[in-house]
This record gives structure tokens, C-alpha cells and sequence, in this order.
């Protein structure tokens, strides 16, 4: 098993990586005295694949052990999903020593996360991924948070985890679909960390895809480590933690805009290919690099499949980005692999014409 520390200020914890180490959860919790009443918040398709684990699991912790089932999808991120854990807290005199625990992708983690920051003005919650989406960005970070009047993310809080566990054996089951998700956000992180990670993603892609635990670990790793000292250095994104957001303004409004049908990983490929032909079209990326960005991400066009895309309804979408300042999109582009420019400004139609030549290739 694997400790990564995130160091933020008043709000340290630990990720725990390795293989089938869900069952060690109830040793970790009492160790870094986490204990108390326990509300499981869990994705139903990880429920119906686990329950016996995670039952199992529980059955031996001391204090009382609820689970509150949700369907994990983008319309269900909402109020009703705060108000059903929330009811459940009340129902069963859940007070400030509550723990909740988030099994489940993004979906489950945000809104189990926004919950727990809520109830009671704020109770523990740890994360536990069973995507690889998850595991290598919502889980760390502490970003929480529903959709709201058919805008993504635009209700919710900074709540830091109390720790996180990312069991490599829930992928077994993962669909291709959501570790080619998972794989976005990886490229992405490609894209910021350096050459080198540049290099090890863009040659395993295929082992990536595959699941194979050696290059898995290795890039949960890296990603996990940089997003720490990202968040670390920038707990509440006024400054370099927007770099995280790549691509991101784009794969948001093409989300809602696709009705959802199109998922948030595959979105940020989409919503990079975005950003990366604007970047080359206000000379922040020269030809050459710009010929290699490109053929790693449409590497994947036979695999992401547009709808109908309506760039008027992309750009209304984007122009209530919650980076935004002065009525303004405020876009994150590249410059080369490691060098990322926030808050950039550009005209409409060049952004336009960006989308146009990107989605030729989904």
C-alpha cells in the first residue's frame, strides 16, 4: 500500500493507493481516528457489484453503519441527492461525529462531499474511487458540488477529505467507456506536468486502456502528487490551481449541451482539442508541437462520438463558466507540455471557429 500526503495548510490527509485494500478501511480510519457513526453514500452499480465487500467490511466497525444508494448520474447531482443524505443523517440522529464515506466516481464524491459540508456546518467525509476518473481528480482536491439550472458545478463548497482510498481492484469492473473517461483526465495531466509524463502516457495508452496495474499505479501516482501541490499551493483557485482546468470550459458546456450523453472524460478530450486549436491560433503553440498535441488526442476519435454540436449554444454555456470575471470567458490554453496560461481572453469568433475545426475529429 501507497501513502501520498497532501500537505494543505489546516486540512493535511492521506491518499492510500494499492490493490484489494478496501477491506483495510475501518484499520485506516481508526488509526488516523476517523471514527464514528458511519452513512455510506454509494453508487448503485458499485453497490450491486459489492455490496457483499463493503457489508462485509463494515460489519465489524463499532459504531452505527448506514448506506444511502444513489444512481450516479449528472442529472441526479442535485438537491434531491443532498436532501436524501441529509434526511437519512436526521432520521437516524446522526450528529457532528458523523463520518460519511463516498463509494462511487466523481458523482457520488461530489455530492457526498457538498452533503457532508452542509450537515451540521460540517462533518468528516472520506473518498473512496472506483473510477480511474475519480481516483486521479475529483477524489483529491476538495471541490464539492451539484448542477443547478442546467449549469455544471455552479452550487457547492472547498471541503477537504479526511482521507482517501483508491482501490485499484474496483477497475476490474469499470466499463471501457469509463476508463477511456478516466484516460482524459490523465491526458490532461499529460499535458501540465512535464515531458517526461508527457512521454509515459502518450507510450502506455494502450496498457492505460487495458488496466494494467504497473502503468496504472504509476500514473495515479503522478497525478495524484501533482494535483496535491497544485491544490496545496492554491487551495481555493484564485491562481495557479486553474491550470487544472484545461480544456475543462470547453468539456463543461459540451456536456450540458450533449445532454450529458457524452461523459465528463470524454468531454475533456473534446474540450483540450478545444483549447489546443485556439492556443495555435493565437501563436501560443508552434506547428510542430501543435502536429504532436493533436495526434495524441484524436487518437481517440473513433471511440467519441458527437451529437448535433451547436457552437452558439456551446459559447451561452461557456459564458457562465465560474471562472468568468467581467462578463468575459476566461479560458485556460497551452503553450507547450508544462507551460499553461490562465485567465486568457480571446474573441468569440476565434473561439467559434475552434470548436468547428475541433469536433471534426469526434
Amino acid at each position: 500500500m501507497k501513502k501520498i500526503k497532501i500537505n494543505i495548510p489546516n486540512y493535511e490527509y492521506n491518499v492510500y493507493l494499492g490493490n484489494n485494500i478496501f477491506n483495510e478501511i475501518l484499520k485506516l480510519l481508526k488509526k488516523e481516528n476517523h471514527t464514528g457513526n458511519y452513512l455510506i453514500v454509494v453508487d448503485k452499480k458499485v453497490s450491486r457489484l459489492y455490496s457483499n465487500l463493503i457489508d462485509t467490511t463494515f460489519a465489524a466497525a463499532k459504531n452505527k453503519v448506514i448506506k444511502v444508494i444513489l444512481e450516479s448520474t449528472e442529472k441526479n447531482k442535485s438537491y434531491s441527492a443532498i436532501q436524501k443524505i441529509h434526511s437519512a443523517l436526521i432520521k437516524n440522529n446522526y450528529g457532528r461525529d458523523s463520518v460519511i464515506i463516498a463509494i462511487g466516481g466523481g458523482i457520488i464524491g461530489d455530492v457526498a462531499g457538498f452533503a457532508a459540508s452542509t450537515y451540521m456546518r460540517g462533518v468528516k467525509y472520506i473518498q473512496v474511487p472506483t473510477t480511474l476518473l475519480a481516483s486521479v481528480d475529483s477524489s483529491v482536491g476538495g471541490k464539492t458540488g451539484i448542477n443547478f439550472d442546467n449549469t455544471k458545478n455552479i452550487i457547492g463548497s472547498f471541503y477537504q477529505p479526511k482521507l482517501v482510498l483508491i482501490d485499484t481492484n474496483f477497475f476490474k469492473t469499470l466499463p471501457k467507456e469509463e476508463q477511456l473517461c478516466g484516460l482524459g483526465e490523465i491526458i490532461k495531466y499529460a499535458f501540465l506536468i512535464n515531458e517526461n509524463f508527457f512521454t509515459l502516457v502518450k507510450n502506455n495508452l494502450d496498457k492505460i486502456l487495458a488496466n494494467e496495474p504497473k502503468v496504472i499505479e504509476k500514473v495515479i501516482i503522478e497525478s495524484v502528487k501533482f494535483k496535491g501541490s497544485v491544490v496545496t499551493s492554491d487551495e481555493k483557485e484564485q491562481g495557479v490551481r486553474k491550470i487544472l482546468n484545461l480544456g475543462h470550459t470547453f468539456a463543461h458546456a459540451f456536456e450540458v449541451q450533449q445532454d450529458h450523453k457524452l461523459k465528463h472524460g470524454q468531454a475533456v478530450i473534446v474540450g483540450i482539442t478545444c483549447a489546443l486549436y485556439l492556443s495555435n491560433k493565437i501563436n501560443l503553440v508552434n506547428e510542430k508541437d501543435f502536429s504532436v498535441y493533436l495526434n495524441l488526442l484524436t487518437q481517440f476519435s473513433n471511440k467519441i462520438k458527437l451529437a448535433k454540436v451547436d457552437k452558439k449554444v456551446i459559447n451561452h454555456i461557456m459564458q457562465r463558466d465560474k471562472k468568468n470575471r467581467d462578463n468575459q470567458i476566461k479560458l485556460v490554453l497551452l503553450s507547450k507540455v508544462g507551460t499553461i496560461l490562465t485567465d486568457i481572453n480571446v474573441d468569440n469568433s476565434l473561439i467559434n471557429q475552434s470548436i468547428s475545426e475541433a469536433i471534426v475529429h469526434f
